[in-house]
């Protein structure tokens, strides 16, 4: 059980510490911007003292280093379909909104009747984002390249230093409840869900939960990347998880929200330390990525110092994860692996993915991915036994890292089609088994336990 922080507690002050060191640098970081600026713009005078480009690319580089990265926005306002070359709006909405949580529709519009036609009819797509440090937002290309063909709906998780703490705790069984909820409030018999990485485990946890109790399930599961079996070629995450006892995560790495937030008081794993982590896997490369920003920006290079921005705004903003869900993490999927020994019990339900029969699977996996290791995904076919097995599929991408399998041009080009494919393939299938008066009565309890924890 964790319990509050005080203000006593070394650990109220370490975040606060964070607070002010960050309001301290704000002004430098400021100053850097506009010397950058100012150095670099022919309408000033600075422009043409000597060593004026190593000035600005020099105050440039401080700027963003120091500087706070707030969430970016998906930005998604039209997208083309390749094969009727039309080019469609797109609007951004808010299909329902828990305390943790937006469900996120991205609709497209057309005056066209035939092409309203065609974008009605094309298959439902949940994509279920990562709640582990990065924002939804790291999944822009992913969203975009489906909504060629699909209609798209995603998990925006909320910054958990946002939520006050009148919202209560969100814990692992929370977030498989949240998904639950997500399937029904846009209706399982068409849907297709994507999981990317960390959320593959609870969206496993949720259908199989859904399929004991005789609920209709999902079309289809395709789950990227994610750490279904951690014991299976384990990674540098993996054994972090695991060479420390859980005590050690609870006392070392969780903190209370300073007052300067709404979630004041809120137990959190804060997203400066996940960063900070992020950057000590590979900081080689990323000592050498910003030596190469300032480089381009000297040799006037914009098209690549422009990426490096795009990258680092995004890989930059970071949000808190609530305390509970993170220790339960660490817990159930890297040190106890419960999901694949068959002992998970979620608000009273064993987790059996052996339930799940009408939902067909797909499994992707990064060769070179460092994060989830090669087999930790596909593992999900050793325990969904009730899949048929022309409803199954496995999909090893050559050469890419764990970005590449939903990210960027191998996502695009290799992943995406095949993805599409499995998708298109499986729009129609069996009607769900009818279900049984127990299978409704804990239909009925999960309900009323989601609606009395998150209303």
């Amino acid at each position: 059980m964790l319990r509050r922080s005080n203000t006593t507690d070394g650990r109220s002050m370490f975040y606060q510490l964070h607070e002010m060191g960050r309001a301290w640098m704000k002004p430098w970081t400021l100053l850097a911007d506009a010397n950058a600026r100012a150095f670099a713009s022919n309408s000033t005078w600075l422009s043409a003292l000597p060593g004026s480009e190593q000035l600005s690319a020099a105050n440039e580089l401080l700027y963003r280093v120091g500087k706070d990265y707030e969430k970016p926005p998906f930005a998604i306002h039209e997208v083309e379909n390749p094969g009727n070359g039309r080019t469609y709006p797109v609007v951004q909405l808010d299909a329902l909104v828990k305390p943790f949580c937006r469900l996120l529709r991205f609709k497209r519009y057309t005056d066209d009747p035939a092409h309203l036609e065609e974008i009605k009819a094309q298959p439902t797509v949940l994509v279920v984002a990562p709640l582990s440090g990065h924002h939804a937002t790291l999944l822009r290309d992913t969203v975009r390249t489906l909504l060629r063909d699909h209609k798209v709906y995603v998990t925006d998780w909320i910054d958990a230093r946002m939520v006050p703490a009148e919202a209560g705790a969100f814990s692992l069984d929370d977030y498989v409840a949240y998904i639950e909820e997500f399937i029904r409030h846009i209706g399982a018999a068409r849907l297709h869900v994507i999981s990317v990485c960390q959320p593959t485990v609870p969206v496993l946890a949720a259908v199989s939960l859904m399929a004991a109790r005789g609920e209709t399930t999902p079309r289809s599961l395709v789950m990227m990347g994610g750490p279904i079996d951690t014991r299976q070629s384990p990674t540098a995450v993996n054994n972090l998880a695991t060479e420390k006892p859980h005590e050690w995560f609870e006392q070392n790495v969780i903190h209370p929200v300073p007052a300067n937030y709404p979630g004041h008081g809120r137990l959190v794993y804060p997203g400066f330390l996940q960063h900070m982590g992020f950057m000590a896997m590979n900081p080689e490369r990323h000592l050498e990525s910003h030596w190469d920003f300032y480089q381009n920006l000297l040799k006037g290079d914009d098209d690549d110092a422009q990426a490096h921005r795009r990258f680092y705004d995004e890989y930059n903003a970071v949000l808190d994860m609530p305390a509970e869900y993170y220790l339960d993490t660490i817990r159930v999927v890297f040190q106890q692996h419960l999901l694949p020994r068959g002992e998970w019990i979620v608000a009273g339900e064993r987790v059996d993915p052996s339930r799940i029969t009408g939902t067909a699977l797909l499994t992707v996996e990064g060769q070179l991915d460092d994060i989830s290791g090669e087999g930790q995904t596909r593992a999900a076919h050793t325990l969904c036994t009730g899949v048929a097995e022309a409803d199954r599929a496995h999909l090893t991408v050559e050469g890419a890292g764990h970005y590449g399998i939903f990210s960027g041009r191998r996502w695009r080009n290799q992943v995406y089609p095949q993805v599409r494919d499995f998708i298109a393939s499986h729009v129609q299938g069996a009607s769900p088994a009818k279900p049984t008066p127990a299978a409704k009565t804990a239909r009925k309890r999960a309900a009323k336990r989601a609606a009395k924890t998150h209303l």
